[in-house]
């Protein structure tokens, strides 16, 4: 099976999360014997700022960790779409491609293609900005991969998309897989509590300053952040309240970091929290596939993927989130608890693989359903 998948960017992972879940995807479907096709726009912004700020040896690190992975880079001008799509059985175009992409393919699949053709979103843009959504003509696409039922209710309810599957994001276990927490020591920590994420662009400012740099500077943590885009003011606030500041990550160092840490937090965007209710971020995922311990600012698990309490530790304030971070630090059998539990959870039913099954079975449901509308 040749699948073809559009996406901003396989190689960079600079502000860009979606590159996470990608390669896990690309990975698992290049392990079962089938054949993937990445292609990134030309001067992709988040490539372009890894460069800038890296140079092309962030790039050359990139394919040393992932030998199996590579993509095509194309001019929007110049795409030959028809050589692109030549032969595909399956293709994916994520949400964050220009609308003109993805009406152009979606005009090449009307004319032409006999392929399934879905549209990938995991942003919360559906909720929180619908009328950039409403500029995709989705028309010809078999329908949408939301990475949360609040998004596939979204592109449903306001009529974007025909039919709309929920695909959650998941770990890729060949990369955050517990082996390198699992020989963690106390000797061989290097701090008590590491978060790995962005500043937020304003989504999480307030919320990171109550449940992350509050409880440590309270508790006097030994504390390392890792992330981009925070501006000198933020730094100044990590600073003040002693944590540490180590700049960009690449993702599959993050099991590395993880495991020199005793726990770690996860602090979600204020959009997933108030418009999209049940969508974890990737790192929720990843975090616990590392076996490490985690504490979560409070988000409503409403799909039931995880159970609260014994894949993690849930704070509603920062006042709990220090209670949780306390209780941890003098407990390391509850650390150790917490942590496989979590990990046994990722590999019974979120990892990667996971969710190549559930790709491929909403493909046999699309393609029942193309043969009946001919019939």
């Amino acid at each position: 099976m040749r699948v073809v998948m559009f996406y901003h960017s396989l190689v960079s992972d600079w502000n860009h999360g979606n590159a996470h879940f990608l390669r896990g995807i690309a990975s698992e479907l290049l392990a079962r014997g089938h054949r993937v096709d990445v292609y990134e726009e030309e001067g992709a912004w988040s490539l372009r700022n890894l460069i800038d700020s890296y140079g092309e040896a962030a790039v050359k690190q990139f394919h040393t960790a992932y030998p199996q992975l590579a993509s095509t880079r194309y001019e929007f001008a110049t795409l030959d779409v028809n050589a692109a799509l030549k032969n595909a059985d399956i293709v994916l175009v994520h949400e964050w491609n220009r609308p003109e992409l993805v009406a152009r393919i979606g005009k090449y699949r009307a004319e032409w293609g006999r392929f399934l053709l879905f549209f990938h979103d995991t942003h919360h843009r559906a909720a929180t900005a619908p009328g950039e959504i409403s500029r995709f003509d989705l028309s010809a696409y078999d329908g949408v991969l939301a990475f949360g039922q609040s998004v596939a209710d979204a592109y449903v309810e306001n009529g974007w998309a025909g039919r709309a599957w929920t695909w959650h994001e998941a770990a890729d276990t060949r990369v955050f897989n517990g082996e390198m927490q699992q020989h963690a020591s106390e000797s061989s920590y290097e701090g008590d509590l590491v978060w790995i994420g962005n500043w937020g662009d304003g989504e999480r400012s307030d919320e990171l300053r109550e449940f992350l740099l509050g409880p440590v500077k309270e508790l006097g943590l030994k504390a390392r952040v890792y992330g981009v885009r925070y501006p000198d003011r933020a730094i100044d606030e990590l600073q003040a309240a002693g944590v540490d500041y180590g700049g960009w990550l690449p993702n599959y160092e993050v099991p590395r970091v993880f495991s020199k840490f005793r726990m770690t937090v996860h602090i979600p965007r204020r959009p997933y929290v108030q418009a999209l209710p049940g969508v974890p971020t990737i790192r929720v995922f990843e975090a616990l596939a590392c076996g490490i311990p985690l504490v979560s600012a409070y988000w409503p698990d409403r799909e039931h993927l995880f159970t609260p309490g014994q894949d993690y530790l849930l704070a509603r304030n920062g006042r709990e989130m220090a209670t949780h971070l306390d209780f941890l630090m003098k407990s390391g059998d509850r650390r150790d608890e917490l942590a496989e539990h979590g990990r046994q959870t990722i590999l019974a039913r979120h990892t990667c693989a996971h969710r190549v099954n559930e790709l491929l079975a909403i493909a046999t449901q699309a393609n029942r359903a193309a043969r009946e509308v001919l019939a």
